[in-house]
């Protein structure tokens, strides 16, 4: 699949920049629901896990956006 940019309100956006935004509230959200139930609590770096956590979500969101078209 190829990646076209996105007009948004007359500005051209790469696609990557929309996939990276949603991939933020994804982690946001997962970190939420970790926190609820406490797992933050057994990470040893909360922040270099909140930097996989992204890693992994967009990474995912790409994978599964190219093969979906």
């Amino acid at each position: 699949m190829k990646f076209f940019e996105i007009n948004l309100f007359g500005v051209y956006v790469a696609p990557m920049s929309i996939l990276m935004l949603a991939a933020w509230l994804a982690t946001l959200a997962l970190l939420r629901v970790a926190g609820r139930f406490g797992l933050l609590r057994h990470v040893w770096h909360p922040p270099l896990f909140v930097i996989a956590l992204y890693m992994i979500a967009l990474s995912s969101m790409v994978i599964v956006i190219s093969h979906w078209a």
